[in-house]
């Protein structure tokens, strides 16, 4: 079982930068695929990015290039590092996992998730 935090979430302006963290609780956090979504209001629950247990990554199509996302093991944490934010970025983004070793773009296939951290980016 993983229970997932985030934090790092608030109010910047467009052009700012914005560091989420995600600190998973359980032994086995380093086996599991981690990734970001993110829900604006009205709108599906999207994928923003993705990391394996070994370290591949993946991200959308329109965070490439100014979000990276990372993992310190030895702390149990993920991490989503956002640049160059723009107002469309404005969203609740949730952190989630899953057991697979497999990056997925669907949040079907992530079993784990946390109660997410709102970002809001000012124009």
């Amino acid at each position: 079982q993983v229970q997932l935090v985030e934090s790092g979430g608030g109010l910047v302006q467009a052009g700012g930068s914005l560091r989420l963290s995600c600190a998973a609780s359980g032994r086995t956090f380093s086996t599991y695929t981690l990734g970001w979504f993110r829900q604006a209001p009205g709108k599906e629950r999207e994928f923003v990015a993705a990391i394996s247990r070994i370290d591949n990554t993946r991200y959308a199509d329109f965070v490439k290039g100014r979000f990276t996302i990372s993992r310190d093991k030895a702390k149990n944490t993920v991490y989503l590092q956002m640049n160059s934010l723009k107002p469309e970025d404005t969203a609740v983004y949730y952190c989630a996992g899953t057991m697979s070793g497999s990056i997925y773009l669907s949040k079907l296939n992530y079993n784990y998730w946390g109660q997410g951290t709102q970002v809001t980016v000012s124009s």
